[in-house]
C-alpha cells in the first residue's frame, strides 16, 4: 500500500505525540496523549500548504460549529482547535476505533445493528439540520465508531448553512456512490432530500456489502456509476434476512425525484424505527435536539422560519441556469415506494448562522478528513490555458520514492493537483511529492497546476519501482 509522507507533527502545548494515525488530501490525523486530563485524543493537523491567513480565519468559524454540534451523541466529539507554533490548524478530537467503511465489505453487518446505526446517525443529521447545517458528505468512511460502539458522525468540513442560496456560486465536494443525482448533475450543491439520499445510501451499503450502483465484477469507474445513479433502477440488495419493508424505505429513500423521498431525517428514522418494532427489536432511541438547544446552536434571538425540501430548481425555457463549477474530485470507489407528503419543518436561522455559512462554504476547500472526504478539482474540469507540469522525475532510496519537477510558472492562489496511483489527490505548493510503498512495489503520480476550481493539463505519468523484491 502506498502512502503519502505524512507532515512533521506539532509540538502541542499540554500534548504528547504518539504515532501517526492516517493521511489525507489535506490534513493529517496523529494520536496524541492529552496530559491533563490523561487520555488519548485523535489530532487533525492541516497541511501547510494549504493554509492562508484568511484560512485560519475560517477555521476558527467550522471549529467552532463543529464543537456546538459535537454536543450531540451521534456527532463526533471536539475538545479543542486552535492554531500550532508553526502556524498550522488543529482540531483535537474524540479517539474512535474504527470506520464503518472498514467493515460493511470485509463483513455482513446485521441488520438490527444498521438500524441502530440508521436511527441514531439520522437523529445526528436531523439535529444538524434543526440547527441550520447540512453535512454534504454523508457516507460509510464518515461514520466512526466510539471505543463504547457509538456511531458518531464526523467531518463537517464541506458543510454548508440550510439558508445558503443554492445557486450562490459555491463550491462543495462530494463522494459519487453516495450523492444523490441532483447533485451529481450539479442541480443543487446540497438540500435536506439530497442529505436524505445520502443516508439511505450509507445504510443501503451496510445491508448489501457494496456502493448502491457498483457492479461486482463489472466496470465501475466514475462515470459508470454517475450514469447509472442517475439513470438506473437500484439494484436489490440482494440478502436473504433483509425484510422487504427495510428494502422498500431505503427505495424510497433514494428515489430520483427528490419530493418522493422521506421530507425529513427524522421522517426517515421514524420508518427505520417502525421496521424495528416489525422485528421485535426494540426501538433504538432517536436523540432529537430540543427547539432551545437548537436555538442557541444557531444564535437565534427567537425568530423562526419555516423551512420546506424543495426539489432543485428548474431552469427556465430557453434560459439555461448557468452555475459556478464545483471543483471537485468524485470519489471512484467500487425506486420508490410512492410519494411522501411534504412535512413542515421549524429550524432556527438568524444572521449569524448565514454568517457561519458564508465562511463554512469557503472553508471548505480546506477542512476535510481522511478517506478523500475533501473538496477535489475534478480532471473534467481541465482547463488547457493553464500551464503544464513536464519533466516529472522520481528518485528512490529504500522503500521511499521522491518525485520533484519545475514550476511550470505558478501565480499567488496557485498549487499542485497531485493524484497518486489514480488514488485520492492533494493539493500542495511544493514542487515535490514523497510517498513511502511496500519492497518492490510500482508507484505513478500525475500532477497538474490547480487555479481557482480549474486544473491544468496532465503531465505525462512518471512511475517508480521502490527497491527490493
Amino acid at each position: 500500500m502506498v502512502h503519502r509522507r505524512p507532515s512533521t507533527p506539532p509540538i502541542l502545548p499540554g500534548f504528547t505525540h504518539v504515532r501517526l494515525l492516517g493521511t489525507g488530501g489535506f490534513a493529517d490525523v496523529f494520536l496524541y496523549e492529552q496530559n491533563m486530563p490523561r487520555r488519548q485524543v485523535a489530532v487533525k493537523v492541516m497541511l501547510a500548504d494549504v493554509v492562508t491567513e484568511s484560512v485560519r480565519r475560517m477555521f476558527q468559524v467550522e471549529a467552532n460549529l463543529m464543537a456546538q454540534l459535537s454536543s450531540h451523541p451521534g456527532i463526533l466529539t471536539v475538545y479543542q482547535a486552535s492554531i500550532s507554533a508553526d502556524g498550522r490548524p488543529y482540531l483535537v478530537m474524540e479517539l474512535c476505533s474504527a470506520q464503518l467503511a472498514d467493515r460493511f465489505r470485509k463483513e455482513r453487518i446485521p441488520v438490527a445493528e444498521v438500524l441502530r446505526i440508521g436511527v441514531q446517525i439520522g437523529s445526528a443529521i436531523e439535529t444538524a439540520h434543526q440547527s441550520g447545517v447540512l453535512h454534504r458528505d454523508i457516507k460509510p468512511s464518515n461514520i466512526l465508531t466510539t471505543l463504547f460502539g457509538h456511531p458518531v458522525l464526523s467531518d463537517f468540513g464541506i458543510a454548508a448553512s440550510l439558508g445558503a442560496a443554492p445557486d450562490a456560486g459555491d463550491t462543495v465536494g462530494m463522494s459519487v456512490p453516495w450523492s444523490a443525482p441532483e447533485v451529481l448533475l450539479d442541480e443543487t450543491t446540497g438540500t435536506v432530500a439530497s442529505e436524505i439520499w445520502s443516508l439511505a445510501a450509507t445504510l443501503y451499503s451496510l445491508v448489501a456489502g457494496r456502493s448502491p450502483f457498483e457492479q461486482p465484477g463489472g466496470s465501475n469507474e466514475t462515470s459508470d456509476l454517475i450514469a447509472r445513479i442517475t439513470r438506473s433502477r437500484l439494484p436489490a440488495i440482494g440478502r436473504d434476512d433483509v425484510p422487504d419493508s427495510l428494502e422498500a424505505v431505503l427505495r424510497r429513500g433514494m428515489s430520483k425525484d427528490p419530493v418522493k423521498r422521506q421530507q425529513s431525517a427524522m421522517e426517515l428514522v421514524r420508518d427505520l424505527q417502525r421496521i424495528e418494532a416489525e422485528l421485535g427489536l426494540a426501538p433504538t432511541h432517536a436523540d432529537v435536539a430540543l427547539d432551545d438547544w437548537a436555538r442557541a446552536i444557531s444564535g437565534d434571538t427567537g425568530e423562526q422560519t419555516v423551512v420546506r425540501a424543495q426539489s432543485p430548481r428548474t431552469p427556465s425555457p430557453g434560459k439555461p441556469r448557468r452555475r459556478r463549477r464545483r471543483p471537485v474530485e468524485l470519489e471512484n470507489t467500487v425506486a420508490s415506494s410512492g410519494a411522501g407528503t411534504e412535512t413542515r419543518r421549524r429550524t432556527t436561522m438568524s444572521r449569524r448562522s448565514n454568517i457561519i455559512a458564508t465562511a463554512l462554504i469557503l472553508v471548505a476547500l480546506v477542512v476535510v478528513g481522511l478517506g478523500a472526504t475533501a473538496t477535489w478539482l475534478a480532471v473534467n474540469n481541465e482547463d488547457g490555458t493553464l500551464p503544464r507540469v513536464s519533466d516529472v522525475r522520481a528518485e528512490v532510496a529504500g522503500p521511499e520514492v521522491t518525485f520533484s519537477w519545475d514550476d511550470p510558472g505558478l501565480i499567488d492562489g496557485d498549487s499542485y493537483h497531485v493524484r497518486l496511483d489514480n488514488g485520492t489527490p492533494a493539493l500542495q505548493r511544493r514542487a515535490e511529492f514523497a510517498v513511502v510503498a511496500e519492497p518492490g512495489q510500482r508507484v505513478c503520480i500525475v500532477v497538474r497546476v490547480a487555479r481557482e476550481g480549474r486544473i491544468g493539463p496532465a503531465s505525462a505519468e512518471r512511475c517508480a519501482q521502490t527497491d527490493g523484491a
